[in-house]
């Protein structure tokens, strides 16, 4: 089959490679009609993720229809069109039981390596996201094998689109989760989120949904700005204004009720600590740069929170917990809980709360997926979001 592959840092290409087979009975095949490229894909070309080997299959966000399954497949059958959490989880483990999926303690068999590297475990595997993660196939490719199916696999049995559906395996979740983070008041908070990227455009629309009285997006991509403002977002372009000035001008001097930071370890930014930040990182001394936790910090309200989807890797430097803790904050960060959010997503999806396609820029082959990987990352042509069709 085809697929697109790790093949070094800043370097992915498409190969043929071996069809995926089951190699457990609570495994399925499915065979690949829409995928995407996430923006945590980029740390992977990037090489900010440890554990990358060349020829590893990339891609966590993947939708299709089942093939093959395993004889202990109960839920599953030849046929079903299917989308794919990105997160792999067994569904009998205590914290799947309790709904936290991502924190699966079943499915990674190389937790050793992120305890490792972070002193502590990682939780659960991922799709296509490095060995530590348990070095799984993804699914930026023809067909994947899906572990535990009976699990991850959530059937769409209406005649919805792939591409209003394709996003319920990472990015509606990942930004409704950080919006759900925040305990929003309805009616009363406000709710700044820093990066609208396809997770910030989600977290934007998902703080909406639960009733924010007011959100403030920051960016300094013009494009992406305007379509933050489609959502009724107010935007600070943070290259033409001081932001934290700007976040309690808009806030009446108190700062937003909560932050989100929707842009994770490759922020960009202005000042000495970005610069600290881009150093220490060329360097190899650290994983992040964390402009825009920073901010997210110095600028939220006394007693509020700030909610991290955005991926982070490492050790950070220059953190303002002083900050943080002056004010009282509360954080909440983590892999999506994906499986959880799934079907009441797909139920507002259904109901014309949202169609999630608004956020799609380039639609392409595997072929193509090579040079739109850069195109992505530099954020060239008006790139937003890449949709792939592998049998284009």
């Amino acid at each position: 089959m085809k697929a697109i592959v790790w093949q070094g840092v800043n370097k992915v290409g498409v190969e043929n490679v071996p069809d995926p087979t089951l190699l457990l009975p609570t495994d399925a095949i499915v065979k690949i009609t829409s995928t995407a490229i996430c923006g945590s894909d980029l740390h992977l070309l990037d090489g900010f993720i440890p554990s990358m080997e060349k020829g590893d299959i990339l891609g966590h966000e993947f939708m299709g229809e089942v093939v093959e399954v395993g004889k202990a497949v109960k839920k599953l059958k030849v046929g079903d069109r299917v989308v794919v959490p990105f997160n792999i989880s067994c569904g009998v483990c205590d914290y799947c039981v309790r709904g936290m999926y991502s924190a699966c303690d079943n499915s990674n068999p190389n937790h050793r390596m992120a305890e490792a590297l972070y002193g502590a475990t990682s939780g659960g595997a991922l799709f296509g996201y490095s060995h530590m993660y348990g070095g799984y196939a993804g699914g930026q490719a023809q067909y994947v094998r899906v572990p535990f199916a009976d699990v991850g696999p959530h059937k769409i049995e209406s005649d919805l689109k792939d591409e209003q559906v394709l996003f319920l395996t990472d990015i509606f979740p990942t930004g409704y989760q950080a919006a759900e983070n925040c305990n929003i008041i309805p009616g009363r908070d406000v709710v700044a989120v820093f990066g609208t990227g396809p997770v910030g455009q989600f977290a934007i629309r998902s703080a909406y949904m639960l009733g924010a009285a007011h959100v403030i997006a920051i960016d300094r991509v013009p494009e992406r700005l305007r379509m933050a403002e489609e959502a009724g977002a107010q935007t600070i372009n943070y290259e033409q204004e001081d932001v934290l000035l700007a976040l309690r001008e808009a806030t009446g001097g108190r700062g937003p009720d909560h932050v989100i930071d929707a842009v994770g370890m490759e922020a960009h930014g202005h000042g000495p600590g970005a610069a600290l930040d881009k150093l220490q990182q060329t360097l190899k001394l650290s994983f992040d740069r964390i402009t825009a936790l920073r901010w997210a910090i110095q600028s939220c309200a006394k007693g509020g929170t700030v909610s991290l989807p955005g991926v982070y890797g490492g050790l950070v430097d220059k953190l303002p917990m002083g900050a943080a803790f002056a004010k009282g904050l509360t954080w909440k960060m983590g892999q999506t809980h994906t499986h959880r959010h799934i079907y009441p997503l797909l139920s507002r999806i259904e109901a014309g709360e949202i169609d999630p396609s608004f956020v799609i820029t380039h639609r392409a082959s595997l072929d193509e997926a090579p040079e739109l990987y850069k195109t992505f990352r530099d954020k060239q042509g008006g790139c937003i979001k890449v949709v792939l069709n592998p049998w284009a």
